[in-house]
């Protein structure tokens, strides 16, 4: 009589650096480290700073990037980092659509985030008055 041991089933559980890195929510397994260590990532409310934590199907996952946040939940474990079709079906995106630009204030429209892009040129005159004004060392 043989027998017969059930085939490889599939993990219910990974680590949640493994899994971000086979979702592409992070370009590598390290800069998915990093970041949980850094606390850029919480699962179900709570704050996560180690990489070897256990996630299942179900657990809702915040990444906090530099300019968004992505919600999501977790539909399976990943095998392998394959193709954006194949991990698309790792998770649920849950994130909410961002403001459409009618919808932002007048001031928010009008101001850019620090460091994104070029002064404009009024700007380049306030920084040229500053540096050009009386100097603030003589005193």
């Amino acid at each position: 009589m043989s027998e017969q041991q059930p085939q490889s089933l599939p993990v219910s559980r990974q680590r949640l650096d493994k899994w971000l890195f086979f979702a592409r929510l992070l370009k590598s397994r390290s800069l998915a480290q990093k970041a949980i260590e850094a606390g850029h990532i919480s699962v179900n409310d709570t704050r996560i700073k180690q990489p070897a934590h256990a996630i299942k199907a179900g657990d809702t996952i915040v990444v906090s990037l530099d300019r968004r946040d992505l919600i999501v939940r977790v539909l399976l474990p990943g095998n392998r980092r394959g193709p954006y079709e194949e991990a698309r079906l790792l998770y649920e995106d849950l994130t909410p659509a961002p403001v459409s630009r009618e919808e932002r204030t007048a001031f928010e429209q009008a101001t850019r985030e620090r460091g994104s892009g070029r002064p404009t040129k009024k700007e380049r005159r306030e920084v040229d008055r500053l540096i050009s004004g009386p100097d603030w060392r003589e005193d």
